[in-house]
């Protein structure tokens, strides 16, 4: 149930990263949806590899590098999907650091209300 339930926020969060920046659009809530579990099994999978394989870059730039990775899957979902679309990696960048935030607030919510 609480799985069900946040994925359906994170994809509402997608709709509302299309509304707020123009430069990510998302055709139908179905669409957010099926790029919102796209985008979690990316950062399942392939964000930790990502991590490990720039920990050099990273340390570097202090984690900032972090954002870099991210940008790069939101990109990468983007670009598997019809119907979600981000224009260039500025865009991609925005648009993750938006979700992001969408993403810690519906986790403290989820908290608040499931407990854990």
């Amino acid at each position: 149930m609480k799985l069900l339930v946040r994925w359906l926020l994170l994809a509402a969060a997608l709709l509302l990263v299309a509304y707020l920046y123009p430069g990510v659009s998302v055709t139908s809530f179905g669409t957010a949806m099926v790029a919102a579990l796209v985008l979690g099994l990316l950062n399942t999978v392939v964000r930790p590899l990502l991590v490990l394989l720039t920990l050099p870059v990273t340390l570097l730039t202090l984690g900032l590098f972090l954002f870099v990775i991210n940008a790069v899957l939101f990109w990468a979902t983007a670009s598997v999907l019809n119907g979600f679309n981000v224009n260039g990696f500025f865009a991609a960048l925005v648009g993750s650091v938006i979700y992001s935030l969408c993403g810690m607030v519906i986790d403290s919510a989820m908290e608040s209300v499931f407990g854990d």
